[in-house]
């Protein structure tokens, strides 16, 4: 998948949510995330189709089942993201995905490892307050 081609599709998926079809939405994010292709484009690509859809504010009063089957897909490409940079914001998106499928033990580790290596970065940063209400919640 070419850099066009991800660029095209996440149109798509933004056409479908101002149109409010939330089914097609998701299709459209469970699909891309799907692809082996996708993992191949830059990190920074990759995280801002991931935060599309993980930061988004869903409607739905619960979750579908075409949402949980693209969370479950993003979550191989954020564990790709983790293990290589070991980025804080990784951490938090993972942890969301496994929140939602009902992982909270694997939410709560995502969410500590990212506060601990965001506390050491800037223990003032949004993210580290952000990290650390996520981690009080659960």
């Amino acid at each position: 998948m070419s850099k066009d081609e991800l660029v095209r599709k996440i149109k798509q998926i933004i056409a479908n949510l101002r149109a409010g079809k939330f089914d097609d939405v998701y299709a459209g994010y469970l699909e891309l995330f799907s692809d082996p292709e996708f993992l191949k484009h830059r990190p920074e690509d990759q995280r801002q189709a991931l935060r599309l859809m993980v930061n988004a504010k869903s409607p739905m009063p619960s979750p579908s089942q075409v949402m949980l089957d693209a969370h479950r897909a993003a979550v191989l490409p954020l564990t790709e993201l983790v293990s290589v940079y070991d980025d804080p914001g990784d951490y938090e998106m993972l942890g969301i995905c496994h929140l939602l499928l009902g992982n909270v033990e694997s939410a709560a580790r995502m969410y500590r490892a990212g506060l601990a290596i965001e506390r050491v970065r800037n223990p003032q940063s949004d993210l580290c307050g952000t990290l650390m209400r996520r981690v009080a919640e659960l």
